[in-house]
């Protein structure tokens, strides 16, 4: 099943034709889970105390939340709430049929949360209240010449490496198993040879990390791109060439302060379009979901959804 409905209205749908608003929660699993299952309490508590229609449809494994996004636009919703973290946020995204008419609003309840971060977005149930009262704003977000969708960052390099190896750890917390693949990410990785184009320049690289950025921030609060701005019409294009292997940590430690782009091997353009080509098929992260590509050709699209944010 792709998800369940739970169903909780107070007021009648239709008032003499005019259609009621209706909240439409996509709850990812992650959500209903240690913290996040509190967070989903209250927020429940806080609708049905409102009086807000609403209704939860919970998702049950990946690409669930695209194909609810999917079926809800195709219904005629255009309200659409997601509570989980980026990679939610990313589903859900992917899902609507309908960008430019549909209204976004995000609970943080995920481990990063790094696009809410840089949309002012409170975690948790204080979210709820950016929804209800507060007026949904124009947000740029990335289109890739595939019609895969970001809306913080995309890119290669070490850190999809280790996200890869975190994948495959079963056992351990989700920041015990960040830590043991950092530590094998930085004695195996060998850099990524891709081809970077970018406002008629074409450049060769063999890149530590290669990113294009709407948000600031990426795995939990790690600000690879502290200018980056969701509402400015363009991108961040960030390349960091690999440096010696003796240099890596140092240039990690930068990246963790916020000082990435302040190194000489870094680059950082500003730019409308940006292509990133690498020599072969490889992952990329899309918002912290990984898929096999072969180029990442991406446009933004200036205010092309309407979020709730601070």
């Amino acid at each position: 099943m792709l998800y369940n409905i739970f169903v909780m209205i107070r007021n009648p749908r239709e008032r003499t034709g005019e259609r009621e608003r209706m909240l439409n929660v996509i709850v990812t699993p992650r959500a209903l889970r240690g913290k996040g299952k509190k967070i989903f309490r209250k927020v429940q508590s806080r609708l049905c105390e409102s009086g807000t229609p609403h209704r939860f449809l919970y998702t049950e494994r990946k690409g669930d939340a695209t194909e609810c996004a999917r079926r809800l636009t195709e219904e005629g919703e255009r309200e659409i709430c997601v509570m989980g973290g980026d990679g939610a946020i990313n589903d859900v995204l992917n899902g609507l049929t309908c960008v430019e008419e549909c209204t976004l609003g995000v609970i943080p309840a995920g481990t990063g949360n790094d696009f809410a971060a840089s949309a002012r977005i409170p975690r948790g149930e204080k979210a709820l209240e950016l929804i209800l009262g507060g007026e949904a704003k124009p947000t740029d977000y990335i289109l890739f010449d595939d019609g895969r969708r970001a809306l913080n960052i995309a890119g290669l390099g070490i850190d999809v490496d280790i996200l890869r190896r975190c994948e495959r750890m079963k056992r351990f917390r989700a920041k015990t198993k960040y830590f043991i693949s950092l530590l094998v990410s930085l004695a195996k990785y060998r850099g990524c040879k891709i081809r970077v184009e970018v406002d008629g320049e074409r450049r060769e690289h063999t890149a530590l990390i290669a990113a294009v950025c709407n948000g600031s921030r990426l795995g939990g609060g790690i600000p690879l791109c502290p200018p980056a701005g969701i509402s400015d019409g363009l991108l961040d294009l960030v390349v960091v060439d690999c440096p010696k292997r003796s240099k890596i940590p140092g240039a990690l430690v930068k990246l963790m302060r916020g000082k990435v782009l302040a190194l000489p091997f870094t680059r950082h353009v500003l730019c409308t379009r940006a292509e990133i080509c690498p020599d072969d098929v490889r992952f990329a992260q899309y918002d912290g979901e990984i898929y096999e590509a072969d180029r990442l050709g991406a446009t933004v699209v200036p205010g092309g959804l309407k979020i709730f944010r601070g």
